[in-house]
């Protein structure tokens, strides 16, 4: 990806250490934003495609427009708000994530990237800095994927790992569609999805596990984000009294799973290091207290940063769960509902976040993002990096999850500094 250099600009040097944004108004944003779908615990329920996420949006989409920004919005309802760069043909730099939350999650997952670049926005106009290229905040729709599966749905569009009408088709626990729930409230927008071209984009994110609070580091300098599997497990069984019928003749899918649950912690043991697995989402039926369960449904969580572990791992809670299933005499169903590969982030941009961590000052170390983000799917078709920050007890998905203003602030601060190196400060 090349573009026209500028004939009559000149690029400064790398932007110095006393540039930095405002951290408590980055603070007051994130606490503004927080009071728009609030949780029962002191998080927030602004799951997407919800009235609460309308209305994130609009303030969002308010701020923006006060900071001078034109909007985009394509037809997965992500946002994309630009800053002009001096040179118009230029490729512009990306920066952003999500503001849909899980529903007891907190005020920064997803949150802090997106207000982060916003902020540095703000801050490039407080001080009448320049980029040749333009910048570029974006909000991409359905990151958590808690109401329609798969997570990062909108992202996945863009860089086309999903199709779109199938995307529109995803239905929630009330059968609702995405496509009718985007177009209820108000955030289809007319562009292509994924027709932009990126120069690179940045992602910053709290590190949601509990390694940079442990080891007193400041910055997460994400070089890898782990591949995952999902996979969704039926068993069928048969339904019966708990006080009359027989242990030798029940055939209970509610012990199935508890079984495949124990199975896929012992394969992800197994796999040590660099290897996670679990059951997150589970229901059985009919789900009476004095009556065995005649169907389990469920989701296995299985995660690795090695292409060939996360593929044993997903070959062994299969071959178990087969196992399992025999054994019991259920019947079995396996359906991959969400995966992506291993994620390799572009040395180029590591290198940028890197450096900025050095030129601030602040204490940093490389770090493998654990969870998926939107990053990852977008480095399949652009040069893209992602910075964390600490979080209190490696706490998040929690409506308790907590971060310091201090971490958030410098977190933005090095977002800022490698945004502004990619983008190309002009005199």
């Amino acid at each position: 990806m090349h573009d026209p250099q500028p004939r009559e600009e000149t690029r400064m040097s790398a932007p110095g250490e006393n540039l930095k944004i405002d951290g408590a108004r980055l603070w007051a944003s994130l606490m503004e934003m927080a009071e728009i779908g609030p949780g029962v615990a002191g998080g927030n329920n602004r799951q997407t495609l919800t009235d609460a996420d309308a209305e994130g949006r609009a303030l969002f989409a308010k701020w923006c427009d006060a900071a001078g920004m034109s909007m985009g919005v394509d037809t997965m309802g992500s946002m994309f708000a630009r800053r002009e760069g001096t040179d118009p043909d230029a490729l512009p730099v990306y920066v952003g994530s999500h503001l849909d939350t899980q529903p007891t999650g907190g005020k920064y997952d997803g949150v802090l990237g997106v207000l982060g670049g916003l902020e540095i926005i703000r801050t490039l106009d407080d001080m009448g800095v320049k980029t040749r290229r333009p910048i570029v905040v974006v909000n991409w729709t359905n990151e958590e994927g808690t109401r329609f599966a798969p997570a990062m749905l909108a992202s996945g569009v863009f860089a086309g790992q999903h199709d779109l009408d199938w995307a529109y088709a995803r239905e929630d626990a009330e059968g609702k569609r995405f496509g009718d729930e985007l177009e209820r409230i108000g955030w289809k927008g007319e562009e292509e999805v994924g027709a932009r071209r990126m120069h690179a984009l940045f992602e910053l994110h709290i590190e949601q596990g509990p390694i940079l609070e442990a080891e007193d580091k400041e910055i997460g300098v994400v070089t890898h984000g782990q591949g995952l599997w999902w996979l969704e497990i039926r068993l069928i069984g048969k339904e019966s009294h708990t006080g009359s019928t027989p242990m030798n003749m029940r055939v209970n899918a509610g012990l199935g799973m508890a079984r495949i649950t124990e199975a896929v912690h012992r394969i992800a043991m197994e796999h040590q290091p660099d290897a996670v697995g679990a059951v997150g989402q589970a229901n059985v039926y009919p789900n009476s207290r004095n009556v065995i369960p005649g169907r389990a449904v469920f989701t296995v969580d299985i995660r690795s940063p090695e292409q060939a572990k996360l593929d044993a791992m997903r070959e062994k809670v299969e071959a178990e769960a087969e196992r399992i299933a025999t054994e019991l005499g259920l019947g079995l169903e396996i359906e991959p509902v969400g995966h992506f590969d291993p994620v390799t982030f572009d040395a180029g941009c590591v290198g940028l976040v890197r450096a900025a961590a050095e030129r601030l000052g602040y204490s940093h170390r490389d770090i493998v993002s654990g969870a998926g983000h939107d990053a990852c799917w977008v480095a399949g078709v652009a040069p893209t990096a992602m910075v964390m920050c600490p979080c209190k007890d490696g706490l998040s998905h929690n409506e308790a999850e907590e971060i310091t203003q201090d971490w958030a602030t410098k977190g933005a601060d090095v977002l800022l500094h490698a945004v502004i190196e990619a983008a190309e400060v002009v005199s």
